[in-house]
């Protein structure tokens, strides 16, 4: 099958073969260099301004799964007050409580703030500064999510087993985090 044909002067472009050169594009971007010839870069004919834009794009496709889980977390951790079960805990597991509620709530707003920066900037031609900041937020956000997620196991192995067991339950979900999120790429660019 042969390329569509350029359209001519003054003739909107067929949509797809615009979407077909996106997709060649975002597809050459993500090969890893092993697959062609180190000396060549995968995206070289990009410019600075389409990489940030491709960039700030694939942030936001993070974010957007990051945000909903953080946002269902913290939305739950709002309720537990209200629950009758509440009252019966011990001091230790209030203060386990609150501190995890903090923790997710400083981690949405790690990960809601690119978002926030984006309206405050808009238009001010500030996108190298967001895309450094989204993924400065992104990534802080991350490692948050992952101390508040241990934290959550930590309260609630120490309301149901012991104390003991949500250390340790909490210490695992913490190393498995570290694991698969930061290990697991780490080594796979070897």
């Amino acid at each position: 099958m042969s390329p569509p044909d350029a359209p001519r002067p003054g003739e909107a472009p067929d949509r797809g073969s615009v979407a077909a050169a996106y997709v060649r594009r975002n597809a050459a971007a993500t090969e890893s260099p092993r697959d062609e010839d180190e000396s060549i870069s995968p995206v070289e004919d990009e410019s600075s301004h389409e990489r940030l834009t491709r960039n700030w794009n694939e942030l936001l496709q993070e974010l957007r799964v990051t945000q909903t889980g953080v946002q269902i977390l913290t939305g739950f951790l709002l309720t537990v007050p209200f629950t009758d079960r509440f009252t019966e805990l011990e001091d230790h597991q209030v203060r386990i409580y609150l501190t995890v509620l903090i923790g997710a709530t400083v981690t949405t707003c790690m990960i809601v703030a690119p978002v926030a920066f984006h309206r405050v900037l808009f238009r001010q031609r500030e996108k190298d500064w967001l895309v450094v900041a989204a993924n400065t937020c992104a990534r802080i956000g991350l490692v948050l999510l992952g101390i508040v997620s241990s934290g959550v196991v930590l309260l609630v192995f120490d309301v149901v087993v012991s104390t003991t067991a949500g250390i340790i339950a909490s210490a695992l979900v913490l190393l498995t985090f570290a694991a698969v999120w930061f290990a697991t790429p780490f080594f796979a660019r070897r």
